[in-house]
């Protein structure tokens, strides 16, 4: 067995987007409790899991369309190091695994786990062809991970946070769009079949405009009465981080040739991962 070929098809790169799970056990306070900081663990674990095997079903059902693809043709399946059949496998027993982590979790973990792979299921079975749905499915993937890791774990969240989350999904999502319209050029209809129907313009104005409700939203949660008499205190000092790191985002997208991979632009800009890890300390010193 090629157990690196396996490990590239889990993609473990893109677990990064599983920390939305523990977002709960900061704004909800609960880093202290120990049954509470091993079930968000286990549900984050869980999710790790579940994405893994949902992006072994992709691979499956896009497999020839990505061996077209000037990046995608290196993938497992698509190269042909990984049968199909085997790459199936391989996802059911990672979607088995992350269902009984997450029933370990808590019953509503479980239960949102199996919703987040029957929305992408249907998402590879044909609503990743639906222009907006498309990126509706993937800000929905992200507020699945938010309330497994607080209804799931017995955390109530707050409705500001959850709009806010909201907001930054679709933000990320028309924002990968965009900069595969920009990347493929003429052949983005071949790779990804939704890119036919989306324009420059109408992306350019769909990034603003979620970019500006998620600001927007992100402000009015910093200074609420509920934030301030939850944390006892407000958040405002946040959110100059959260401005910067918007707006390198933007930059990033129209003028570096980013946004196709949010994980990745962690990685490889290191004044937007100063803007999180800003973020993340700030909120930790006002709230922890």
């Amino acid at each position: 067995m090629n157990a690196a070929a396996y490990a590239r098809l889990a993609r473990p790169g893109q677990w990064v987007k599983n920390g939305f799970v523990l977002t709960g056990l900061l704004f909800g306070h609960a880093l202290g409790e120990t049954d509470v900081l091993w079930a968000a663990l286990a549900a984050t674990a869980a999710f790790c899991l579940m994405s893994s095997a949902v992006y072994a079903m992709n691979d499956c059902f896009d497999r020839h369309r990505d061996r077209e693809h000037p990046d995608k043709s290196a993938r497992p399946i698509a190269s042909g190091a990984i049968p199909v059949r085997s790459a199936a496998t391989f996802g059911a027993l990672l979607a088995a695994a992350g269902l009984a982590l997450g029933a370990w979790a808590g019953p509503l973990v479980a239960v949102l786990l199996a919703a987040y792979a029957l929305l992408n299921l249907g998402y590879s079975l044909g609503l990743k062809r639906i222009p907006v749905v498309d990126v509706g499915i993937i800000a929905s993937g992200f507020m699945l991970r938010i309330l497994a890791g607080t209804l799931g774990i017995g955390i109530e969240p707050s409705r500001w946070l959850l709009l806010c989350g909201f907001m930054v999904t679709l933000f990320l999502g028309f924002a990968k769009r965009r900069a595969e319209l920009d990347r493929l050029t003429g052949d983005a209809g071949l790779h990804r079949p939704v890119l036919d129907a989306y324009s420059e313009s109408f992306l350019d104005g769909a990034v603003l405009a979620c970019a500006g409700g998620m600001l927007v939203a992100y402000g009015f949660y910093t200074v609420s009465a509920d934030t301030v008499a939850q944390h006892g205190t407000d958040l405002v000092p946040t959110l100059p981080f959260v401005l910067f790191g918007t707006f390198r985002y933007l930059y990033r997208l129209r003028h570096r040739g980013g946004g196709a991979d949010p994980s990745g632009e962690l990685v490889r800009d290191p004044w937007l991962l100063a803007a999180v890890a800003g973020w993340v300390a700030t909120v930790v010193l006002l709230i922890g």
